[in-house]
C-alpha cells in the first residue's frame, strides 16, 4: 500500500509540473487558439489540486466514520457488556 502511494503522489507531481508548463506555454504562444487553451490550461492548475483534496478529506473523514460504526457495532445492545455502570 504504501509503494502504491508513492507511485500515485509521483504522478500527481507529475501532472501538476506538466500542467504548469503547459500554462507557460500557451501563455507564450500567440495564437488565436492559445487563449482558449491557456484559460483551460489555469483553470486545470487551479481546480485539480483543489478537487483531489477535497476527495482525500472526504475519504479520511468517512473512512474515520467507518471505523467508528465498526467499533460501536462490537458492543451489545441493551448495555450488557461487562462494565460497571454505577448503577445497581
Amino acid at each position: 500500500m504504501n509503494r502504491l502511494k508513492r507511485i500515485l503522489a509521483l504522478a500527481g507531481a507529475l501532472l501538476l509540473a506538466c500542467m504548469y508548463i503547459a500554462t507557460l506555454v500557451f501563455a507564450l504562444i500567440d495564437s488565436p487558439a492559445a487563449s482558449g487553451f491557456f484559460r483551460a490550461s489555469v483553470a486545470a492548475t487551479i481546480l485539480v489540486p483543489v478537487l483531489l483534496y477535497g476527495y482525500i478529506l472526504a475519504a479520511r473523514l468517512l473512512g474515520s466514520r467507518r471505523a467508528d460504526d465498526t467499533a460501536a457495532d462490537d458492543i451489545p445492545a441493551g448495555g450488557t457488556d461487562d462494565s460497571p455502570s454505577g448503577r445497581e
